[in-house]
């Protein structure tokens, strides 16, 4: 009746960010866990594979948007490796395919190498995925934001050639990720 998928925003992804809804249970419809913080995903998958990650916790992976990545890959490892906990959800400026399954939260926007909130969040912070309500939250002060964000240094990894120019050139995941002209300057 509402459609697989819905759009979250707040104050984690004040420009957005997509949820498939159809393949989470009913029960973790509304998630609020504290965080555990990665700089991309292949960090995530250490932390797993050496069994540091349990039940009750949300999984923040930045850098791994259009511009962070770059390019947006898709994180269907780590759903899968995640499959084997019972109450554990992904949130990510990256991307998920139609067949991830349990709370997987993506295409943050802004990402965090643009400086969007989810570049701002630290382990512990209180998160909260609130489908029904439409809603991705934060549980941080503004003050602290505010502390974090004049502290904020985006973390990119290195690129050249076309990669450096794909960076430069896209656009933030709600604009579609799509391409703009370099300007001639």
């Amino acid at each position: 009746s509402q459609g697989g998928i819905a759009v979250l925003s707040g104050n984690l992804a004040p420009d957005g960010a997509v949820v498939k809804q159809s393949a989470i249970p009913e029960d973790m419809l509304y998630f609020r866990a504290q965080a555990r913080v990665f700089e991309r995903e292949e960090d995530c998958t250490d932390a797993i594979l050496a069994g540091e990650i349990g039940d009750e916790t949300i999984l923040v992976i930045r850098n791994e948007g259009p511009k962070g990545g770059p390019g947006m890959r898709e994180m269907h490892r780590i759903t899968e490796m995640t499959s084997r906990f019972q109450r554990v959800a992904i949130v990510t400026d990256g991307r998920f395919s139609g067949m991830s399954a349990g709370i997987a939260v993506g295409y943050i926007s802004p990402e965090a190498c643009l400086g969007g909130p989810i570049g701002l969040v630290e382990n512990g912070d209180w998160l909260t995925i609130d489908i029904p309500g439409r809603k991705l939250e934060l549980e941080v002060s503004n003050e602290v934001l505010e502390r974090r964000r004049q502290a904020f240094s985006p973390q990119l990894q290195p690129t050249d050639g076309y990669l450096n120019r794909y960076r430069q050139q896209v656009l933030p995941a709600h604009r579609g990720a799509a391409l703009t002209e370099l300007d001639s300057q």
